[in-house]
């Protein structure tokens, strides 16, 4: 119940910056659901305010770094998907499993960078939570990488670092950034059933 009721006063004092991020980040999961091109120019909208509000309001300047990151990549994934559309299926990018070695160069390498990343914005700047924000920052980057090269495990990885951006803005009284998390970590769960279901097929019709 006090969840729901902090939810309830962050929406009432909300800014208006915070309140387009969330909606159109939310439109964004959605038509990225569907595979409907336009969620990255809503995607791209989302985190060009949610930048604003990560560095003005919650001090989380790892995440800003992140949000411009994601407009960059909302660029190329409408270049990407509009140009894969165009692809015949036999041509089009096969989703695929992770190897172990993989993993473990992927949680080794995420960790050491976010000592570093973490280290840096914790000596010379005013932010906060750095190290936490420096490990979803890193995971994030990382992963967007794993969802562009269609592995299935990028899905597992999106739960993990939705878990600590759940933590992360709840701690800071962004509640609704938290909530709007909690559905990005049920539509990576789906998302990693779809995944698996579509290897499972091929695997049987091959």
């Amino acid at each position: 119940m006090n969840i729901l009721e902090n939810i309830q006063t962050a929406l009432i004092g909300m800014p208006l910056v915070e309140l387009i991020s969330v909606i159109t980040a939310i439109i964004y999961v959605v038509l990225a659901a569907r595979k409907n091109i336009w969620c990255w120019l809503f995607g791209i909208i989302s985190s060009i305010f949610w930048t604003y509000a990560a560095y003005q309001y919650y001090q989380l300047y790892v995440d800003a770094l992140l949000q411009i990151y994601y407009v960059a990549m909302g660029v190329y994934g409408w270049y990407s998907w509009n140009r894969g559309f165009k692809l015949a299926a036999s041509e089009q990018l096969a989703i695929t499993k992770m190897k172990n070695k993989e993993h473990i160069q992927i949680i080794v390498g995420g960790i050491l960078l976010t000592v570093l990343v973490g280290y840096f914005f914790k000596t010379y700047t005013a932010a906060v939570a750095t190290y936490l924000d420096a490990f979803t920052t890193v995971f994030a980057i990382i992963t967007t990488v794993l969802v562009a090269r269609k592995k299935l495990e990028n899905w597992i990885y999106w739960i993990v670092i939705d878990l600590v951006y759940v933590y992360l803005y709840g701690s800071r009284g962004g509640y609704l950034f938290a909530a709007l998390n909690v559905i990005y970590i049920v539509v990576a769960y789906f998302g990693y059933l779809n995944w698996r279901k579509e290897i499972n097929e091929k695997v049987l019709t091959t």
